[in-house]
């Protein structure tokens, strides 16, 4: 017999802030990629990215220790700040497409190009990553180029994706592999 799990709710700052977010349009000019986002994460990246520049041209949320590199190269779905969570590291060079609803935990990578072995200036042209919708990437897990993640997928923490990863499933390890399907997705969607 299963125990029915609780919930913990929302801290009641994002409940009102998420209530009346009508009130936080002007945020919106400044990260034109951060639909379905809760303002008290807008609000709270607001003065390190936009005044102290730090990840300043990127057009969604990032946390002051977090790295994005090559922004333009870089699609996000609603509600996926990407970077959003410290001390991630997400290199677009190659391309990364983003879905609806994705969270990364702390310290993810993804990394969609690499230098090419005989001189390290160079880099070595790859499918861009694309991560479908309703995906969950845990903490100091990495993403590495070409890799495709599907639709309602978590990726277990400290692991390494160099292969595709199919819909609907929970995938751990170093190199990351499938353990068990996972049941369809019940939370809000953001499409």
């Amino acid at each position: 017999m299963t125990q029915k799990q609780e919930y913990i709710p929302l801290p009641k700052v994002f409940q009102l802030l998420e209530k009346y977010d009508f009130l936080f349009f002007w945020l919106r000019w400044f990260y034109p990629q951060a639909k379905g986002v809760n303002p008290a994460h807008l609000l709270f990246q607001f003065i390190p990215q936009k005044i102290f520049r730090t990840n300043g041209n990127v057009p969604w949320p990032v946390h002051k220790t977090s790295l994005v590199l090559h922004h333009k190269n870089i699609q996000t779905g609603n509600n996926s700040p990407i970077g959003i969570n410290i001390g991630c590291y997400i290199q677009g060079k190659g391309g990364i497409k983003v879905g609806n609803n994705v969270r990364l935990g702390p310290h993810v990578g993804l990394i969609s190009a690499n230098h090419a072995p005989e001189d390290y200036d160079l880099w070595i042209k790859v499918k861009p990553i694309e991560i479908g919708n309703n995906v969950w990437i845990g903490m100091n897990s990495v993403v590495m180029p070409g890799v495709s993640i599907g639709d309602n997928v978590i990726i277990g923490a400290n692991s390494t994706v160099n292969k595709d990863i199919p819909s609907n499933s929970i995938a751990v390890g170093n190199p990351c592999r499938v353990i068990k399907e996972k049941e369809a997705y019940k939370g809000k969607t953001y499409e």
